[in-house]
């Protein structure tokens, strides 16, 4: 007697190991975002300690001039990085395309500002109060939004 495996043995381990790489992918695949996410956070956290020093040196916020093409806005990069003293270059985003950015926004007498990104693992917006800004340069609406005292 000859012992093989069957075509209906064979089509099932082939699908139940298709199934567990699939859920593998999906898996890994969440934890991409989410670790972007939490790059885009800290890029936050620091953007947002160079302001608080920027400010106490200045006594303002830098104001903020939208520049197509640089993330943050131009203004802020020019007030930030040359001297190297409050950042050496400003972060730019983990992800690899424009559809996601980063997005700064001050008053007018620079005494309040808006660091703001897109975060892929969550919908949740901003305060509506801030209009939930878009993301510069690209059209993407920011959901997470940090001001001098936290998030918003």
């Amino acid at each position: 007697m000859q012992k093989a495996f069957t075509l209906i043995e064979i089509l099932v381990v082939v699908t139940i190991i298709g199934l567990l790489a699939l859920a593998g992918l999906v898996s890994y695949s969440q934890f991409m975002k989410q670790s972007r996410d939490a790059r885009r956070k800290a890029d936050i956290e620091l953007v947002r300690s160079a302001l608080e020093m920027y400010r106490s040196v200045n006594n303002a916020y830098p104001t903020s001039i939208p520049i197509t093409g640089l993330p943050w806005g131009g203004d802020l990069v020019d007030q930030l990085v040359p001297t190297g003293i409050y950042m050496k270059k400003i972060p730019t985003d983990p992800h690899s395309n424009d559809d996601y950015s980063y997005y700064y926004s001050t008053d007018a007498n620079g005494t309040t500002y808006t660091l703001g990104a897109h975060f892929e693992s969550t919908t949740s917006g901003c305060s509506p109060a801030l209009s939930s800004p878009s993301c510069q340069p690209a059209a993407a609406v920011c959901n997470y939004c940090m001001g001098p005292y936290g998030q918003l």
